[in-house]
């Protein structure tokens, strides 16, 4: 990879840590932006690693065709040629893949949740601090173009001064053994009920909670299997949200103001956004560009900065990735939800 600072010049090597469902995804993205003129001279699928499993990493690099295959994590780091590791291994584990990664001198695209906790993201933070290298959290929806349409919307006055927002996303994934697991950081709130806080987070940028009122459902194992949560914001917006593992949602986001109000389809991977009026009539549709899967976003904005020599991307700051895992702690809190290793 060459680099020329202020510039997007060379092609980034991609590695995928991890062969779990959410690698697949990433290297299914990665194998379209290879073939893709917008991305092939950007960003390269490099190399993949599974803890120690050899022949499972040599099956997914033929799947995607990859250059390299590892059967451990330390093999991989070893290679002087990998530039950005995506981290796809479980919440609990993020923080010491990151920090790993960085020593080897890899930069890390760390999948949402960005680690298991704030005081997880601060030390992965100060690694990257140390090293210089870019540290930047996979949460998808930050780096879509939808994001910004919301906010157009939103700012054109088409629905004249929000003051409710709610956002849903669930899905029954708890039969995945991670997903009940206290050891895993298992649970709704990490991996579902991270979407929504974003939502509400990306729709209200300056906006913080003054106040949250929370409940929470456990499972036999003693993780939250479904919550839900009001936040009252500083600029007179109530925020409900809810998440769950164990029902199918209706993913919607929804926005209303005195004039009207806007739904979004689908906030994990918005579909469109509809525009009602105050007799809740529908007065427009709002269209979102069609992409490869929606995570080419976020690697195009890390080989980006990586390329540019930036330590963090403009779209999820890590100021804004430590104030998402602080409500996800006081969350957590509220419901007296403490992980093992955190005792």
């Amino acid at each position: 990879m060459s680099r020329r600072n202020g510039t997007h010049a060379g092609t980034v090597n991609v590695a995928i840590l991890g062969c779990g469902r959410i690698a697949h995804h990433m290297a299914q993205t990665l194998r379209g932006m290879a073939d893709d003129e917008r991305y092939s001279d950007l960003v390269r699928p490099y190399a993949v690693a599974t803890r120690a499993d050899a022949d499972r990493a040599a099956r997914f690099a033929d799947r995607y065709g990859f250059d390299k295959a590892y059967g451990s994590y330390e093999a991989m780091l070893a290679d002087p040629e990998i530039d950005l590791v995506y981290i796809a291994t479980p919440h609990a584990l993020h923080a010491n893949h990151a920090i790993a990664c960085m020593m080897a001198g890899k930069n890390v695209l760390v999948e949402k949740s960005f680690t298991a906790n704030e005081e997880q993201a601060r030390k992965v933070l100060a690694v990257a601090s140390q090293t210089r290298l870019l540290c930047t959290e996979a949460i998808w929806t930050r780096y879509m173009p939808s994001r910004q349409i919301i906010l157009d919307a939103l700012e054109s006055g088409v629905i004249g001064t929000p003051k409710q927002v709610y956002a849903n996303l669930s899905y029954p994934v708890s039969g995945k053994a991670r997903m009940t697991d206290p050891a895993m950081a298992g649970g709704a709130l990490l991996d579902v009920g991270v979407y929504p806080i974003n939502f509400v987070a990306m729709a209200f940028p300056d906006a913080r909670p003054e106040r949250v009122t929370t409940s929470c459902v456990f499972t036999d194992g003693g993780v939250d299997e479904q919550f839900s949560a009001t936040f009252w914001l500083d600029n007179d917006v109530a925020a409900t949200i809810d998440s769950s593992m164990v029902t199918v949602g209706s993913r919607q986001g929804i926005i209303q103001g005195d004039e009207g109000y806007l739904i979004v389809e689908n906030i994990n991977n918005p579909e469109r956004i509809d525009v009602f009026d105050a007799d809740h009539r529908r007065t427009g549709t709002i269209s979102v560009p069609e992409q490869i899967t929606g995570y080419e976003y976020q690697v195009v904005s890390a080989a980006r900065a990586i390329l540019d020599g930036a330590v963090q991307c403009e779209e999820m700051p890590h100021e804004e990735t430590l104030r998402i895992m602080r409500i996800m702690d006081s969350l957590r809190a509220q419901w007296g939800e403490v992980y093992p290793f955190e005792h």
